[in-house]
């Protein structure tokens, strides 16, 4: 085929890579897996050159697979499997692109071409592995578009916000919002976000301040861990703009979280973040709670916030709780973000603020999540995210304090509940698997626990194979 005629050898080449998907011819042997990598690699390899040529073809094969009619189990499963191959080579289209002979024109065709097709499936329904890793991966795709777009994908949240204000209509679907969660947002970007968030507050619906809660508060989250350096950097060189909008989108929360106690649960982890950002004003605040010092007027509801928020999560420690999925289990999920936050500071630097408040509620919080006697439980529909709590926790106390881990202790004891084992487990693979932090301990940090946690293993086995009034709960575990 003659070089010549990069359109007909790109339109070939995606032909051929569409042609070989399960889609088109079910269930792969290991040989057309093989085949179809390589394909995809070399699109991979060629978008580096004719970028809107290859994501222009990947866009319309998702779109094909989208139009594909589910025929039974095998059919649904070939479905999944290509939305897996082709979301994962345009992710790497979008990471590794460097054809700058690609027009504005041509970016934002592309854009609005691809966009709504990851969109729809950021909310595929079901629960199983495959349906979350292809909802993982279309975030995936989005985070890498946004790299080289944000202005594009900023533009559409604002103009959805404007929309939302505009017909004043509740019932108005949230649509582009989500595309916040899913930005790559440095420290000026996400300082844009919040400004746009605090303008727009007073004049939104009370249902969509929810949802915007719930997305910005990701976005944080991707920034920690996209530039974690911005984030050691601010603690010191605080960032006054940054820091205003964090005071005022505060401000905002609370007045909202006081009027609606059912969405504490989504205002306050939010609201704590804000002041971890604000590292001046949190340390009068700490100052303030833990050493008697003063607070300046202006800053008397953040202190109450934090206060409200300490008396709550004993209020669980005392077993005082008056609903599972009351403020009190909203105080945990807040101040387990808390730790895991700080776990972005090298815990060398002890003289940070936040480890002081950390410290005056690790223990509380290891009483409620690890207490073998009476495990922590927000009711059987919540017991993923229950888990998932506790995972984190658990990263967060290896990660502050490596080599005098209470938890560690009380995972390995045979004699814990198993959903604690389950939870050690998953912890070590994280820590195995994830991108870490330079300070950060390794898994060699548990070696000297290898015994223990054959034992465990060995325990869990038997268990599970000898007893026939192992929990359903505890065998899905």
């Amino acid at each position: 085929m003659s070089t010549s005629k990069p359109v007909e050898w790109v339109s070939a080449l995606i032909e051929r890579f569409e042609d070989q998907l399960p889609i088109k011819c079910g269930e792969l042997t290991n040989q057309m897996r093989l085949n179809l990598e390589q394909n995809k690699e070399c699109l991979i390899a060629l978008s580096r050159f004719k970028f809107s040529l290859v994501i222009n073809g990947l866009t319309d094969i998702l779109k094909t697979i989208d139009n594909t009619r589910y025929g039974g189990f095998d059919q649904e499963k070939n479905i999944y499997e290509s939305y897996l191959i082709v979301l994962d080579a345009v992710e790497q289209c979008l990471a590794n692109t460097k054809d700058l002979s690609t027009s504005r024109l041509h970016e934002a065709i592309y854009v609005n071409k691809l966009l709504p097709v990851v969109c729809k499936l950021l909310n595929v329904p079901g629960d199983g592995i495959t349906v979350q890793h292809v909802r993982q991966l279309a975030s995936n795709v989005l985070f890498a578009l946004s790299v080289n777009n944000f202005s594009t994908l900023f533009s559409k949240v604002v103009s959805r916000l404007e929309c939302l204000i505009a017909t004043g209509d509740e019932t108005y679907e949230a649509g582009d919002l989500d595309l916040i969660q899913h930005m790559n947002v440095d420290m000026l970007k996400l300082t844009r976000l919040l400004n746009e968030e605090v303008q727009k507050w007073r004049l939104l619906k009370k249902i969509h301040h929810t949802e915007l809660v719930k997305s910005v508060e990701k976005a944080i989250w991707n920034w920690l861990d996209t530039y974690p350096e911005e984030f050691t950097d601010l603690q010191k060189r605080p960032n006054a703009e940054l820091s205003d909008n964090c005071e005022k989108l505060f401000e905002l929360l609370d007045s909202f979280g006081e009027a609606n106690r059912r969405k504490v649960q989504y205002v306050w982890p939010l609201q704590m973040m804000l002041l971890v950002l604000c590292p001046i004003i949190l340390e009068e605040l700490v100052y303030a709670l833990e050493k008697g010092g003063p607070c300046s007027a202006e800053h008397l509801r953040k202190r109450n916030c934090i206060d409200t928020l300490k008396r709550q999560l004993h209020t669980q420690v005392l077993g005082k709780q008056h609903s599972a999925g009351g403020t009190e289990s909203a105080a945990v999920v807040t101040f387990v973000k808390l730790c895991k936050v700080a776990t972005y500071i090298n815990n060398k630097d002890s003289n940070n603020v936040l480890f002081v408040l950390v410290q005056s509620v690790i223990g509380d919080l290891k009483l409620i999540l690890f207490n073998p006697l009476r495990p922590f439980s927000r009711g059987q529909d919540k017991i993923n995210s229950d888990l998932e709590l506790m995972i984190e926790f658990f990263l967060a106390c290896l990660r502050l304090n490596p080599h005098n881990n209470e938890v560690l202790r009380i995972c390995l004891n045979l004699s814990s509940p198993a959903m604690f084992h389950y939870v050690l487990v998953k912890a070590l693979y994280r820590i195995i698997t994830q991108k870490r932090l330079a300070w950060w301990p390794q898994i060699d940090i548990v070696y000297s626990r290898a015994g223990e946690l054959r034992n465990m293993f060995t325990d869990t086995v038997n268990k599970v194979s000898e007893s026939s009034t192992f929990s359903t709960t505890t065998s899905n575990i």
